[in-house]
């Protein structure tokens, strides 16, 4: 049976404040960028030609109106995206260091993201698509956790494959173990993950990230492919039997990091949806580590995630 959606993600959907100079008076400038992994992943897909629905929920104030407007142009499926009258939407100001990493600072006690329960959702969204996305911002309190499970749950009973990005942000967790429990849930219930190379160890205590792979591989055999992101090195992945690394791309102007991951991820499920998870040859796996490196080098050499997308035009003359 054919599906509506190529790919539906549930989760956070924010204001990313990212520093842009200083005023007149110097005192610090910052841009109101949207983002959030879940709908930077989508607009990623979006560029690629899929069709892609989200859910989530933003507050009823002007930032959550600003969001709505982004995914909407952005060409998402926003139906199912809801507004919380009573709490804001979440915030997240971004502190870039010289070398393109990021350190964030969450206005999020509460925030409408941690809002969504599991009575709001559009199970006709969740069962008809080939491919269900999620990661752990939406696990971190009880309600959109039950949400979250449900919807994976629901997903995977219709058929979908389920896609998974730990996306570790302590601040946002109330213990360390809290966080690792619903990380190991998350990697138990996923076919494709992409991990960056903190998070393993955060999750195995191995630095030789070919012993962590294994270590999950061993843990949660329900994983298909997994991808372990290096941020500027690039990026290892593992499946078939298979151990392909590719190397990041090192062309200058990166500005900042902020929706690299989320676009090689988008470039991943754009891939899977392509060529599938199951029998892959080492070349089919170069072949999609160096598109997904070449897009997420292309969003690093400019602001903010989801009006950054490189288009396919873009990522090709990269790759030549």
């Amino acid at each position: 049976m054919e599906k509506e959606f190529d790919v539906v993600a549930l989760g956070e959907l924010l204001i990313d404040f990212t520093e842009y100079g200083t005023s007149e008076q110097g005192n610090p400038l910052w841009e109101a960028n949207p983002g959030g992994a879940p709908c930077n992943v989508l607009a990623m897909l979006n560029k690629l030609g899929r069709k892609t629905a989200f859910i989530g929920k933003v507050g009823s104030d002007v930032y959550g109106r600003q969001l709505a407007e982004t995914v909407s142009s952005a060409g998402i499926d926003s139906s199912a995206l809801l507004f919380d009258e009573q709490v804001h939407t979440t915030l997240a100001v971004v502190h870039t260091f010289p070398n393109g990493d990021r350190d964030f600072s969450f206005y999020r006690n509460p925030g409408a993201d941690m809002m969504l329960t599991e009575s709001e959702l559009p199970l006709e969204k969740i069962e008809n698509c080939r491919i269900f996305h999620f990661g752990t911002l939406s696990m971190t309190h009880d309600g959109v956790r039950a949400a979250t499970k449900a919807a994976v749950k629901a997903a995977k009973a219709a058929g979908a494959l389920i896609s998974f990005d730990p996306n570790l942000r302590p601040p946002l967790w109330d213990s360390e173990a809290n966080a690792k429990e619903n990380i190991a849930w998350g990697l138990a219930h996923a076919d494709i993950v992409k991990i960056a190379d903190n998070e393993i160890v955060f999750m195995t205590g191995e630095t030789d990230y070919d012993k962590g792979a294994a270590i999950l591989k061993e843990r949660y055999p329900n994983i298909q492919l997994l991808n372990v992101t290096l941020g500027a090195d690039g990026a290892i992945s593992y499946c078939s039997g298979h151990r392909v690394f590719v190397p990041a791309f090192k062309l200058g102007g990166t500005i900042e990091t902020t929706g690299a991951g989320d676009t090689f991820c988008a470039c991943v499920l754009h891939d899977v949806l392509n060529n599938g998870v199951e029998d892959r040859t080492a070349e089919s796996l170069i072949v999609m580590l160096r598109f997904a490196n070449a897009a997420a080098y292309l969003v690093t050499t400019k602001k903010g995630a989801i009006r950054s997308m490189p288009s396919p035009a873009d990522i090709k003359t990269i790759l030549s």
